[in-house]
């Protein structure tokens, strides 16, 4: 098993180009595992569902990550990848993508940047099952997890 962590480049553009990246990778590979999983760290939607297709068939699956939000758009790609354009966080629910309410909320009506902290309370898992051929490295399925986790 082999895990990729890329960086997208729509808002964040002194990154190498992932798509580029990508191929270099898998061609240096002379012995390629079967189960190639890709973790795509990006901002823009667009950029994740563009390199799942391009990606599509050559790797087991493409996570989208970095916008904290899960998507709720999962699914085998035709050519055996499974895709989600962003998994989610892990933190907590009542939050602004895991930071206080009220730190962000200032930020956004004054235009000041400031260090924002980090938000306690009920936790959020959210995660992503891929079921994946061990031989072939074709997903099988993909099924989002959200659950909210509860103090016991």
């Amino acid at each position: 098993v082999m895990v990729v962590n890329l960086i997208g480049r729509t808002f964040m553009s002194d990154y190498d180009c992932p798509f580029r990246s990508m191929d270099a990778l898998l061609e240096s590979l002379p012995d390629r595992p079967p189960i190639i999983i890709v973790d795509f760290h990006a901002e823009a939607t667009s950029e994740k569902v563009a390199l799942g297709y391009y990606l599509d068939g050559r790797v087991s699956a493409v996570l989208g990550t970095h916008t904290h939000v899960g998507t709720i758009d999962s699914r085998v790609l035709r050519g055996g990848t499974a895709y989600v354009s962003d998994i989610g966080m892990t933190g907590p629910i009542e939050s602004v993508i895991g930071d206080t309410i009220d730190g962000v909320v200032q930020r956004f009506l004054t235009m000041i940047p400031v260090r924002l902290s980090v938000a306690e309370g009920r936790p959020v898992l959210n995660a992503v099952y891929v079921d994946i051929d061990e031989k072939t490295g074709k997903a099988l399925g993909i099924e989002r997890i959200a659950r909210e986790i509860s103090k016991r």
